[in-house]
């Protein structure tokens, strides 16, 4: 049962989730209502636990190679692709079937382009381009709209707002992990900018910009007046951190500093949105 589980990601999964959820309470008039949200959960979570399956069934050739990534279920054994495959499935038809039958068919509709474009575009295109960071962070950054869409919010611009600063937190998250497990990802065959510029020049530039582009994105809740004075101070405290951390990473790009970016956008996400949330409701 372990290793069934281990293919639903599980902590990306509940991250995921979480993003919704956030995305849901923000879109919310009135007092939440709690069996929506939790078919939307549910929904999602589902849609996660499939998309992170079936990306392990696409890549099980290339996991087998990188450490980080060899005890996974399938290159272990302890699952066969074709019982993760079938699994993956299930997940996501059970995922998107509770989204239209109990939420709605833009938050289905939406779930089910985040599914397919990370599986059929993102997941393959990281073999041969490094461009394959930016495609995949748009499917990354739709769980809070899919989350805003299920309590009936419209695709405006502060389901654009939501977007923005998931998408754009990604970037340094991602570069950072790809720099500290760089070798690993050689060994796998990925084309990530960390293998394709071992100098580190791409990541080092593009950590920094999408940084200080997320500083700035990171306000505009408070003036499209989803959120007040709490949430202000919080974006740009964090923010501001984020983006001191990651320039020092830019102008030395070392494990220690690459990690120091990583661990911060660890935090950086779930406090952004938890503040968010307490200060809209």
């Amino acid at each position: 049962m372990k290793a069934y589980l281990e293919l639903a990601k599980p902590r990306i999964t509940a991250l995921v989730a979480l993003c919704a959820a956030a995305g849901f309470a923000l879109a919310s008039r009135g007092p939440l209502d709690a069996t929506r949200l939790l078919w939307t959960v549910i929904g999602v979570a589902l849609a996660s636990a499939s998309t992170g399956c079936l990306n392990q069934v696409l890549e099980a050739d290339l996991d087998a190679r990188m450490r980080r990534t060899a005890r996974r279920p399938i290159p272990t054994g302890r699952v066969t692709p074709a019982a993760a495959h079938a699994l993956g499935l299930l997940w996501g038809a059970a995922g998107l079937g509770l989204l239209y039958w109990k939420v709605g068919g833009t938050a289905c509709a939406l779930t089910a382009f985040t599914l397919a474009s990370y599986l059929l575009v993102y997941t393959p295109m990281k073999r041969f381009s490094p461009l394959s960071t930016w495609v995949g962070a748009i499917p990354g950054a739709l769980p809070p709209v899919i989350g805003w869409t299920a309590a009936g919010g419209a695709l405006d611009a502060s389901a654009a707002v939501l977007f923005g600063i998931q998408f754009l937190w990604q970037m340094p998250h991602f570069l950072a992990l790809a720099w500290l497990y760089r070798e690993d990802y050689a060994l796998g065959g990925y084309r990530v900018y960390s293998v394709t510029d071992p100098s580190g020049a791409e990541v080092a530039w593009q950590m920094a910009a999408t940084a200080a582009l997320l500083l700035a994105v990171s306000v505009l809740p408070f003036g499209l007046g989803l959120a007040g004075g709490a949430y202000l101070f919080t974006a740009l405290s964090l923010g501001g951190l984020f983006l001191l951390l990651s320039l020092a990473a830019a102008r030395e790009l070392t494990q220690a500093s690459a990690r120091r970016v990583f661990l911060a956008s660890l935090a950086y996400l779930p406090l952004v949105l938890a503040v968010l949330v307490a200060d809209r409701l």
